[in-house]
């Protein structure tokens, strides 16, 4: 069975406070939901929102960076490995006050000056060092490719990339993110990934092409794609990170409410 993780900082919106979105979400029927990075907000407030609504903050961002500005985090940047591990540690250690399953971090772009080898090897690294802290904590980490379209400059463009830092980084607590938005606009073969790499995917978020909107408005066939994954045995979360359109409530037609906790791809609509 799938579950579903709503994301509130894509969206919901309408609703220009972020801490009154973990209600709303609750009131359309999730119990998890997943954000962009939280300390750009009152964490205590956060915490409470996460209490008062009951649902859970299953994933959220660390030290993306100035998003609108074309920061994709600094994973790979060796001059931000000090303050990278830094907000890893206050990650880990916010999690467990929301529930969290697992905490992301984006790559980073690629640097010019710098070697392509020296940049995965800071990532490796860095993913490295903080593979015995989730253990630990029994929190998973999450590294995902991104399409180079949206995301011109970032350093991991293709599941093959994301896999081979895996493979180097040897932890099961550090697992790949599959955007189907973003690889179906860089690689396609979606159904084919997904069987062969299931037992590294930690993470799944979707939303169709052309657009960025929920599945039924674009290319996608979302209906074959989450039957795979879920006949795959894929055992995380699926996360909407799609853009709503025209509201959130509306685009939430595909996923009928009483399957919005878990559901089998034939409950779709």
């Amino acid at each position: 069975m799938l579950r579903y993780s709503a994301n509130i900082s894509m969206g919901f919106k309408e609703y220009p406070d972020f801490y009154e979105r973990f209600q709303r979400a609750a009131d359309l029927g999730f119990a998890a939901v997943e954000s962009l990075s939280p300390f750009t907000f009152d964490v205590a407030k956060v915490e409470e929102a996460v209490r008062a609504s009951g649902v859970r903050l299953l994933q959220f961002n660390f030290l993306d960076g100035d998003l609108p500005a074309g920061d994709r985090g600094f994973g790979s940047h060796p001059s931000k490995q000090e303050a990278w591990r830094a907000e890893f540690l206050k990650a880990l250690d916010f999690a467990p006050r929301v529930n969290a399953r697992q905490i992301n971090s984006l790559a980073g772009v690629v640097l010019p000056d710098m070697a392509r080898e020296e940049q995965i090897a800071c990532l490796v690294d860095n993913l490295k060092w903080g593979a015995p802290y989730l253990e630990k904590a029994n929190l998973l980490m999450m590294i995902e490719a991104l399409n180079p379209f949206d995301n011109p400059g970032y350093l991991l463009t293709t599941t093959r990339q994301v896999l081979e830092v895996l493979a180097r980084v040897g932890s099961p607590m550090v697992q790949c993110q599959y955007d189907v938005y973003h690889m179906q606009r860089t690689e396609g073969d979606l159904v084919n990934t997904i069987r062969a790499n299931v037992d590294k995917i930690g993470h799944v978020q979707i939303a169709d092409n052309p657009g960025r909107h929920q599945p039924g408005t674009g290319e996608i066939n979302y209906r074959f794609v989450l039957q795979a994954l879920d006949d795959a045995g894929y055992e995380g979360y699926v996360g909407l990170e799609y853009v709503p359109d025209p509201t959130t409530e509306a685009s939430l037609g595909w996923l009928p409410r009483d399957k919005r906790v878990e559901s089998t791809a034939a409950d779709l609509i």
